[in-house]
């Protein structure tokens, strides 16, 4: 595989690189993640009508810039590296790309102009307690009421969904298959909490469904099962990608760090055992990107040398970003010392987040055993 970043998306990473660090430095990480909303609502509307981020991928059909996975890996990945609390991952990551994938027509020209402009947050609630993001588990069910449909159960784990506008979710139809509907998130019979995660920088919520009434995406169970697969897919790529972004700021601000700390009137960067763990993290960060950026250009199906699905290589992304961003974090703390795990040291929050990302969307396990049953598949 040849692979490099045309001179286009070279430049809408420094300009998007330059925006968070001059819009989301760490200390307004710390001041947002503390307020009610999670994020800022000037630096989530700049980001919209600015720069764009909230349409990257959406076809400009339907009011998006119909640019690819790669770029909104992108994307994820200068997030990722800004620790940027926003509603980004979860409305235009997740929740646009399953409207695109399984709206017809009509459709994605009600609801993906509002997602594109920023104007719409969406939330994707897809996980169940105990099923995790295994559709084959999913318990919650529709049921046909009139031309529409009633929803019941229970989703957890829903990124951004106590801020969001409307909710997109799956559920088990009467014939058995999935089914992937839309609904307003303040619907009766849709209940909302917030929940405790260990990330300040990410919020997650669980939604109850009884008896919620909800439109249902595209033309059924066929639609729905491969709209997922495919959601979850591009979602994977672009957690890889914000998974790398973090490991990399983390390696940086560590050897930043060890260069800056002296003992013994030298460098702690110049001792050998420092030395190893800065060659360890360079090489596992390195790696990780790879897999990452090879998953979003077979997503785009921009090279003409893969030659494997890719939900093995989303997987294989997935997994190897999640132990490469625990890994590195851990490499980070370390090499801080005793500070590095206090609240006063920014690397605490990259730790958590990375934690955090781990287990979201499914753990590195999860994802290995995702990945040799598509491979070669």
């Amino acid at each position: 595989m040849k692979f490099s970043f045309s001179e286009e998306q070279t430049e809408f990473r420094n300009m998007l690189r330059r925006f968070l660090q001059d819009r989301s430095p760490t200390s307004e990480v710390r001041r947002v993640m503390e307020t009610e909303a999670g994020y800022d609502r000037d630096v989530w509307r700049m980001m919209a009508e600015e720069l764009g981020v909230t349409a990257i991928h959406i076809p400009e059909a339907y009011g998006g810039a119909g640019f690819g996975v790669s770029e909104l890996a992108i994307a994820a990945e200068e997030a990722g590296r800004a620790l940027l609390p926003s509603p980004f991952f979860g409305s235009t990551v997740m929740a646009a790309t399953a409207i695109a994938e399984a709206g017809d027509d009509a459709q994605k020209q009600a609801l993906l102009p509002g997602i594109a402009g920023g104007g719409t947050i969406a939330a994707l609630a897809a996980a169940e307690p105990g099923a995790g993001w295994n559709a084959d588990a999913f318990a919650a069910s529709a049921s046909p009421a009139g031309g529409s449909w009633r929803l019941t159960g229970r989703k957890s784990y829903v990124l951004d969904g106590m801020a969001a506008d409307l909710v997109v979710t799956a559920a088990r139809l009467p014939e058995g298959g999935l089914g992937l509907f839309c609904l307003p998130a303040d619907s009766a019979g849709l209940m909302r909490r917030p929940l405790q995660s260990m990330d300040p920088t990410r919020r997650l919520a669980q939604m109850d469904f009884d008896g919620a009434e909800a439109e249902l995406l595209g033309g059924g169970p066929e639609a729905g099962a491969s709209a997922w697969a495919r959601t979850l897919d591009i979602a994977a790529v672009c957690l890889a990608g914000e998974m790398v972004g973090g490991a990399e700021r983390l390696r940086e601000d560590a050897l930043e760090y060890v260069s800056m700390r002296m003992q013994f009137g030298r460098s702690i960067a110049s001792f050998q055992v420092t030395k190893h763990k800065a060659a360890d993290m360079l090489l596992e960060v390195e790696l990780a990107k790879a897999a990452a950026y090879y998953a979003a250009a077979a997503a785009d199906g921009d090279d003409e040398e893969v030659d494997q699905p890719l939900t093995a290589l989303a997987s294989l992304a997935k997994a190897a970003a999640s132990d490469t961003y625990m890994q590195t974090a851990i490499h980070a703390v370390q090499m801080h010392g005793g500070i590095g795990f206090t609240h006063d040291n920014d690397t605490q929050l990259w730790f958590k987040r990375a934690k955090s990302s781990e287990a979201f969307l499914g753990s590195a396990a999860d994802h290995r055993e995702r990945m040799l049953q598509h491979w070669n598949a």
